[in-house]
């Protein structure tokens, strides 16, 4: 009876053994990933589409070699990585005014936090980032053939890097951002118009990157670096557009490189505006205003001899300066009313 019962208890311990193994493993069950949210300045943002970097690492130092027969290493003072982030256009005004004050040369330090979340938009880790840097700024590549949405992103340098562990809260404690929904953008709803050239048949605009370089600033008795802003550099712009409407490129093009004629007021302005996708034009998602154009490359498409494909060009542009507006009645608001984007084509008209 005695060895009935030890087998007995035994089986209960190895029973409880197993069971508190299991209940160990389900409380460190893996999540997905996949559901992000972003904080300015403690104030909250909305969703995010995706999130690359943000690490924190060391560099390796290798003591010269001594007595010994190998290199002695250790580590340096902690680098925090940059972090580049994948935004819609249902983010709060703020995140989007953050891009206007960068572009407009006011560059503003911020405070950053993101939070990966699992499939019930319960929160599992916050990466909090302080005195942040906007330092890069990517239109995605508007095309009137593209039917996939797209999104912009931006390159964040933080000056310090912590992981903390949030509260474990609902979806609800997100208010209005309970859905991780980005709106949509699809790249064919644009519409472009420069000064004086016909755009009726633009039809792809390649993908471009305002940057303005983070400088470390290293402090001998600083442990953690100080980062400074550098040159904020506008990119140049590749147009795409149908043969049949250049001419007025191709005249630009002739006095402006050919003849020399390319002084500044023989420069254009013009807007490149984001539309919803009821493609409405009077309410844009964003308006990019484009200061200083200057022509210096035109040239044909490679085409196929007999291909049954439309005959485009393409034209390569200097842009001295951008302004960066959100929403609508942009135009309005940034205080040149002479710049009227709207006397272009509809997508459909590509």
């Amino acid at each position: 009876m005695r060895q009935v019962m030890q087998r007995v208890c035994l089986l209960t311990l190895i029973v409880c053994a197993a069971a508190s193994s299991v209940f160990a493993a389900d409380a460190k069950r893996s999540y997905v990933s996949g559901n992000f949210f972003m904080e300015l300045d403690g104030v909250k943002c909305g969703f995010i589409r995706g999130i690359a970097g943000g690490g924190i690492a060391a560099e390796v130092i290798s003591e010269p070699a001594g007595p010994s027969y190998f290199i002695k290493k250790h580590i340096g003072q902690p680098i925090y990585l940059p972090f580049t982030v994948d935004v819609g256009f249902s983010m709060t005004r703020s995140t989007y005014d953050w891009i206007r004050q960068m572009w407009s040369m006011n560059l503003q330090r911020r405070n950053c936090a993101i939070t990966s979340l699992d499939f019930n938009l319960t929160p599992k880790v916050t990466m909090q980032y302080s005195n942040c840097l906007l330092t890069e700024v990517t239109i995605p590549a508007c095309d009137g053939a593209s039917k996939e949405p797209a999104y912009m992103s931006f390159t964040i340098a933080p000056e310090l890097a912590r992981q903390v562990t949030p509260a474990q809260t609902n979806s609800k404690a997100y208010g209005e951002f309970g859905k991780n929904e980005q709106k949509m953008w699809l790249p064919s709803n644009f519409v472009l118009q420069i000064d004086g050239l016909d755009c009726t048949k633009v039809n792809k605009i390649d993908s471009f990157t305002v940057k303005w370089g983070a400088i470390t600033d290293d402090i001998g008795d600083a442990r953690d670096y100080l980062k400074t802003p550098g040159k904020l550099d506008f990119p140049n712009l590749k147009i795409t557009l149908a043969d049949v409407t250049a001419d007025t490129w191709r005249k630009w093009f002739d006095e402006f490189v050919v003849k020399g004629i390319n002084d500044e007021i023989k420069e254009k302005n013009g807007a490149l505006l984001l539309l919803p996708p009821n493609g409405d034009r009077t309410k844009p998602l964003c308006t990019i205003i484009l200061h200083n154009l200057g022509i210096y490359k035109l040239e044909r498409e490679k085409a196929q001899a007999g291909a049954d494909q439309i005959k485009r060009v393409t034209a390569e542009l200097y842009c001295e300066r951008m302004e960066f507006l959100y929403g609508p009645n942009t135009i309005a608001d940034s205080g040149d009313a002479s710049k009227d984007p709207v006397v272009a084509m509809r997508p459909a008209d590509r």
